[in-house]
């Protein structure tokens, strides 16, 4: 066996690192778009598009802020708020003051609003047991706790 010069420059990563990372942003990629293009469809029926239902439905528990709102949903600020402000000038969501922050206000969906958003809900359900049944319970949790698990993962070594 013929050993390497101690000055020698480390390794390059695996090739099958790379490999994988590419064929996980390929999915992802892909599979963000077959989200959105299921959500367009449920969410039409409501006079709701996928994005009016994804910042409507980061609200519906607590008003949070644009930024909040962002963080949440892995979008931008100024794309929430432009979408804040077309829920707003549609009477389905309002703005509130923000006690920690005097200029950042809370955004709330209206009564009109939570009521858009449940009727998405049967659709959803449907498209739910039809998922749970193609992959099978055990499987379909597997799959959440994986992307919950890649999200956390990616946060980390974004921050390195």
């Amino acid at each position: 066996m013929s050993q390497e010069p101690a000055n020698q420059q480390p390794t390059a990563p695996e090739p099958a690192n790379g490999e994988l990372l590419s064929r996980t942003a390929l999915g992802v990629f892909r599979l963000s778009g077959q989200f959105l293009s299921v959500s367009e469809r449920l969410a039409k029926p409501a006079g709701l598009t996928a994005s009016w239902w994804q910042v409507l439905g980061a609200v519906l528990r607590e008003p949070l802020p644009a930024s909040g709102i962002a963080r949440v949903m892995g979008m931008t600020r100024q794309g929430v708020q432009r979408v804040a402000d077309l829920l707003v000038g549609k009477g389905l969501a309002e703005y509130a003051p923000n006690p920690a922050h005097r200029r950042a206000k809370l955004l709330r969906p209206t009564d009109e609003g939570r009521a858009a958003v449940r009727r998405i809900d049967p659709g959803h359900a449907a498209l739910a047991a039809r998922l749970a049944a193609e992959l099978g319970e055990e499987q379909f949790a597997e799959t959440v706790r994986v992307l919950e698990r890649l999200s956390a993962a990616m946060d980390a070594v974004a921050e390195a």
